[in-house]
């Protein structure tokens, strides 16, 4: 799946125009240019432009992009409007609109379908490895390298590499490279076939790899090698355009150094070998020869590992002890020389060559484990309890409640907070992590009425499980996790928001405070309205209620509401005589209820009918009156946005680059709340919200999902309708204005504006089949005796002690590499 991250952000009038729209105009070019331009045999790669949809719209965005890219290579890109230009054949057949264009030497020399240039990286890759087409070689069997060797041999050394698939980062470093170093080496392209099998590789890794071939005869120490393959050493790094080059210089470094000073005078190598490991082995004059071979022998091994130097012990400037026959220093850790007495090459190579496999093991394997976990989880929670396991965590700042010690501490607590969990469920241990993060805020706060504790459900299933009629306050636990908020003679109450550390920090901080709070004057009334809970986060201004009511009869729905909202919002209740002073001093009528919402100034509260209210209808109005006109859409408040049963007007907009891009951003959202304001009652069954794709990334699969492509930004959809699964999409070539889109929303109820995606019928089964733990807890109790083998399980068995008796035959390790292994003789020192 492609990931599209480009930003194309629409003027808001016609008289404004952004940076992309100047850079688009320096890119365009008249029909005259273009002839002039093809005419002077430059290479041109030419967009003609019919009309701007959405796919154009995003190609041209990545087009800009590789323009500065393919200056350097001597490459023109540009593009040429056809509505008000006219090139023959170009600008007059619409089935080239797909397409574009590469010219050469005056003439058209190659055409790519958009679906080939999605991005930078395709663009600059597909045109290099077409101006290279005839210096870049492709090959697909053994036989066809081998000949390529054949012809290379004394000549030039040759640089293979394998892609997964063209256009990708990895094949655009390729064709960089064989730009700068194409009259040096000859370069090889493969994306799969049999000669894969020589090199050693499994189609379906998902790695790119390089490889060098020593073709050329190797100055100072040929390779003692009868093979007609040329040897090769791999890549071991991952390929960008900046290892790629690092490697190459590696490849023309001496093969082996001979120094006359100690190691540690040796100085680290310098560019661009800074990062490569140096090994040191030592010569004697009476085993020279013998020592140069076996140097030469190791160099091989470690090519593009680390860098060999042979030290002539003979020199006084050589101060190792006799006891050392081997050193080496690794420079991407420290300068420092390590020195040691070893009896083979074998145990030379291995401490770079088996340390750089185990990092490639490790690699496949967790590339391998994370495709099997979460291919089959795909669930960022359990992503996280994976990543984490086997880090314990420090429950010392809550308390582990049990059936013993249950009763009493909750008895001797305000508030008691309780996280019943189970420690193989997922959820459970991502959210447990969060408890215990709320935990120690709370302490860290000094809130110091409120209890943290947790329940292992897992150990303590008579508590979890308790039915009703038992002396515990609750319900049976049947979701894992769960939180409850336990007080002394009060009904518990329920925690249903998202399982994140900040919703539940602001919902225990609010339900810290009784619901409602009784108010008898005007200076706690003022009070509740401007005071901020103790503990709440900077910054953090809760939602209020202020309930007015002549006696306790009148108040019983709000009182019931209340109670609801607690967490939530913050209520008040003022009665009697002081509820109509205050009444009559804001010219209000009792009863009445005020709602506060944080976004809005105290001095201009939303009045809600109270009188004939029920306790279900007041809490709807009270969180109608909460909601910001234009909210914010954020993962934590989508849930009780869609609770609402109403269709999202949903604007999505870009990252801001700088201060230009935030003013757009603003005057967008600004724009859509005065198109609420515009339409009036017709707006109410519509929730517009915004969603910001840089303080929320999730959005852009969103979006992505709603149309079945990423389109420019910003975007504005309509979704998530009460009476149906259809997706709209407010044109893309149009300006974001409220008259606009109120005659676009009544295009959409008119049944005149076509669907541009539907909503996905997706099911979400379990992530793997139930596993029923009481049952193989009851049959491993089963005694023996009575657990009797199936006829399946004896064939089985019969099958595994046949698998006993048979012995794997001793196969010798194949090399793959093509490197030269001579075995020379033991010397003096090695």
């Amino acid at each position: 799946m492609w990931i599209w991250t480009a930003v194309f952000l629409l003027g808001l009038s016609s008289g404004e125009r952004t940076d992309k729209e100047k850079t688009y105009e320096r890119m365009e070019i008249t029909a005259g240019d273009f002839n002039e331009k093809l005419q002077s045999g430059k290479i041109l790669f030419i967009y003609f432009e019919h009309q701007v949809s959405p796919p154009v719209s995003l190609f041209l965005v990545e087009m800009e992009k590789s323009a500065e890219v393919l200056q350097d290579y001597g490459v023109l890109v540009r593009k040429v409007n056809c509505r008000t230009e006219l090139v023959p054949t170009y600008c007059t057949e619409e089935r080239l609109q797909r397409t574009v264009f590469l010219f050469r030497g005056g003439k058209e020399f190659l055409s790519f379908d958009l679906d080939t240039v999605f991005d930078v990286n395709s663009i600059v890759a597909e045109v290099l490895f077409a101006i290279l087409r005839e210096e870049v070689k492709y090959v697909h069997t053994d036989a066809d390298l081998l000949a390529m060797e054949r012809t290379a041999r004394g000549k030039k050394d040759m640089v293979l590499s394998y892609v997964q698939s063209l256009g990708t980062q990895e094949h655009r470093s390729i064709m960089e490279t064989a730009y700068v170093y194409g009259s040096k080496h000859q370069f090889i392209l493969i994306t799969g076939g049999p000669v894969l099998k020589q090199l050693g590789v499994n189609e379906s890794s998902l790695s790119s790899r390089v490889w060098f071939l020593h073709c050329r005869i190797p100055g100072g120490f040929p390779t003692p090698t009868a093979s007609e393959r040329c040897p090769v050493t791999r890549m071991r790094r991952a390929l960008s355009t900046l290892n790629l080059h690092s490697f190459l210089q590696l490849m023309e470094a001496p093969l082996v150094l001979e120094v006359d000073v100690d190691p540690s005078s040796v100085p680290p190598p310098q560019f661009p070998y800074q990062l490569t490991p140096q090994v040191f082995l030592f010569s004697r004059p009476a085993t020279e020869h013998l020592d140069r071979d076996a140097a030469g022998a190791l160099a091989w091994r470690l090519r593009g590992v680390a860098l060999l130097l042979l030290v002539h012990r003979q020199s006084p400037a050589v101060k190792t002890p006799e006891e050392f026959n081997v050193a080496y220093r690794r420079p991407e850790k420290s300068s420092e020389v390590k020195y040691l007495t070893l009896h083979s090459l074998d145990e030379v190579s291995e401490i770079f060559l088996d340390q750089d496999k185990e990092e490639e093991e490790e690699e496949e394997e967790e590339e391998e484990e994370d495709e099997s976990q979460f291919g089959k989880l795909n669930d960022e929670v359990a992503a996280s309890v994976f990543e984490n396991t086997g880090n314990l965590m420090d429950l010392d700042s809550i308390t582990q409640l049990t059936s013993e010690n249950f009763h009493s501490e909750v008895a001797q607590s305000s508030l008691t907070v309780v996280l019943f969990y189970l420690k193989w469920d997922a959820v459970s241990m991502a959210f447990l992590s969060s408890f215990i993060g709320v935990a120690e805020k709370l302490e860290e706060s000094k809130v110091d009425d409120v209890l943290m504790s947790v329940v292992d459900c897992g150990e303590w299933t008579d508590l979890c499980a308790a039915q009703p009629g038992a002396l515990v306050p609750f319900q049976p636990i049947t979701e894992f996790p769960s939180v409850v908020l336990l007080r002394p003679q009060e009904s518990p109450q329920y925690y249903a928001s998202m399982l994140g550390s900040e919703a539940l920090h602001r919902f225990i901080i609010l339900s810290r405070t009784a619901a409602p709070v009784r108010l008898s004057t005007q200076e706690e009334v003022t009070s509740f309205l401007q005071e901020v809970p103790h503990g709440s986060q900077a910054g953090d201004r809760p939602d209020r209620v202020l309930g007015l009511f002549r006696s306790p009869t009148d108040a019983s729905a709000f009182l019931e509401a209340a109670m609801s909202l607690r967490g939530e919002v913050l209520s008040g209740l003022l009665m009697d005589g002081t509820a109509e002073k205050w009444a009559a001093a804001h010219a209000l009528h009792l009863p009445a209820v005020l709602a506060f919402p944080s976004w809005r100034t105290p001095a201009h509260p939303s009045a809600l009918p109270a009188a004939s209210s029920s306790a279900a209808e007041l809490l709807s109005q009270v969180r109608l009156a909460m909601l910001h006109p234009m909210p914010e859409l954020t993962v934590d408040n989508l849930p009780s946005f869609l609770s609402l049963g109403k269709a999202l007007l949903l604007l999505f907009v870009g990252e801001e680059e700088d201060e230009i891009g935030q003013k757009q951003n603003q005057e967008l959202v600004e724009e859509m709340r005065r198109a609420v304001e515009l339409g009036g009652a017709r707006m109410e069954r519509y929730l517009a919200c915004w969603i910001h794709l840089g303080s929320t990334p999730a959005g852009m699969s969103v979006l992505g999902s709603y149309l079945g492509y990423m389109p420019p930004l910003p975007a504005l959809v309509l979704t998530h309708l009460p009476d149906g699964e259809e997706v709209y999409q407010y044109p893309a070539d149009s300006v974001v204005a409220a008259p606009s889109v109120l005659q676009w929303l009544q295009r959409i109820e008119d049944g005149a504006e076509p669907p541009a995606g539907m909503l996905g019928a997706d099911s979400w089964p379990p992530s793997a089949e139930f596993y029923d733990l009481l049952k193989v807890m009851e049959e491993a109790q089963e005694p023996e005796s009575m657990q009797q083998p199936t006829p399946a399980d004896e064939e089985e068995l019969e099958e595994e002690e046949e698998d006993l008796h048979v012995e794997e035959p001793l196969v010798a390790e194949k090399v793959t590499d093509g490197s030269p292994e001579p075995n020379p003789s033991i010397h003096s020192e090695l």
